[in-house]
């Protein structure tokens, strides 16, 4: 194997890939990352996969001889990030052997690898036709719910997104069992209309989702996202990008049904003033248990916010809200209830509740395509 390419490219092409590296291996190849030399194509490819997730990118090169060999992924991408931008870099392996040198106009550094073989095939399914997505949907819709998703590796899952696919609908949900994200969006497939379109659901981990959103906000192309998705294994095909992951074993709850029909209470409020005053309640909240009061009073068209930590010290602030119902008290994680407003950019937001003990949803004002749902905590005595 022997090629030339540019310093930037592949440094760029190996913080990408250097994503899907273990980093506590189960076998020694997983902690390299695989090159793939093509003289026919002119492009060298770089892969990287810990048998969960897989990530697969290209760059143009300038290849002499063809040829595959992978290298520790941490030690090349310190190299070769730290090698000079201005001068190219050349990569040279000599057939039957496993040690690669590179060559820069600053120096020439030599690493051992392992073979290409022991590196094992990403699960590159492409059967059937696949499902064609917006990427600028996709993103939305990741951004507005992995961060609801579930960290705790017991609850399986729950520490995915549910992506549902429904005529030329894409509907994103994540739920770790205290608070629930959805974002509908239609118009996110783009649909051959010779294609009968099939509704479909899957589950996909966070992690894996992160990784994708990463990929697709710093893609160039408009062309759409090709989905594919077989026994257990979900592939996100982009121009000359791949990213594959495993699927969550296990049905999604019926997450629609524990959204309430109706609600007799509402609190629309300014969503800069009420994130800013839940920020500044938050520094005595995080003193003791995280939560924070709300209460209502209709009569002055206001609602307080407080904390109170044992011990510490209380804070309390006021805003101007828009109020319907009778006067209410009720306690949230303030963590839950920040993290939901900042995936909303509405100017305005309303938070909709029926009583103290049950669910409540906060959304935007002006559309209704996403639905926050978070579990009140009780207030003892």
């Amino acid at each position: 194997m022997k090629l030339v390419c540019s310093q930037a490219e592949l440094s760029a092409s190996l913080q990408l890939v250097s994503r899907a590296v273990s980093a506590r291996p189960t076998h020694p190849v997983l902690a390299n990352v695989l090159l793939t030399a093509d003289a026919g194509t002119g492009r060298l490819s770089l892969t990287g996969f810990d048998l969960s997730l897989g990530i697969q990118t290209s760059l143009p090169a300038s290849v002499e001889a063809s040829g595959a060999i992978t290298l520790p992924a941490r030690l090349f991408g310190e190299i070769v990030s730290r090698l000079s931008s201005d001068s190219p870099i050349t990569l040279h392996c000599d057939d039957g052997t496993e040690q690669v040198e590179l060559t820069s106009l600053s120096g020439s550094y030599r690493m051992r690898g392992m073979p290409a073989d022991d590196f094992p095939d990403l699960p590159l399914v492409q059967a059937g036709t696949p499902i064609r997505l917006d990427a600028e949907a996709l993103v939305k819709g990741l951004r507005a719910t992995i961060f609801a998703s579930s960290a705790d590796e017991a609850k399986q899952v729950l520490t995915g997104v549910h992506l549902r696919l429904e005529n030329d609908s894409l509907e994103c949900a994540a739920t770790d069992g205290h608070r629930l994200a959805v974002l509908k969006l239609d118009q996110a497939l783009r649909i051959d209309p010779e294609v009968e379109s099939e509704s479909f659901a899957v589950t996909v981990p966070a992690r894996s989702l992160r990784e994708l959103e990463r990929l697709l906000s710093v893609r160039q192309s408009e062309d759409p996202l090709n989905l594919f998705c077989d026994r257990g294994q979900v592939v996100f095909l982009s121009a000359d990008q791949v990213l594959t992951s495993r699927t969550l074993d296990g049905t999604y709850p019926n997450y629609r049904q524990l959204i309430p029909d109706s609600f007799g209470r509402s609190i629309a409020m300014d969503r800069r003033a009420f994130t800013a005053a839940l920020e500044r309640v938050a520094v005595l909240a995080d003193q003791h248990n995280n939560v924070v009061k709300i209460s209502t009073e209709p009569a002055s068209a206001q609602v307080h916010i407080r904390a109170d930590a044992q011990d510490v010290g209380s804070g309390a602030e006021t805003l101007a809200a828009q109020l319907e119902g009778e006067p209410i008290e009720i306690a949230f994680n303030v963590r839950y209830v920040l993290e939901g407003l900042k995936v909303i950019s509405s100017e305005r937001v309303i938070l909709h509740c029926n009583g103290p003990t049950t669910p409540a949803v906060l959304s935007p004002a002006d559309e209704g395509a996403f639905t926050y749902l978070v579990m009140p905590v009780q207030i003892r005595g």
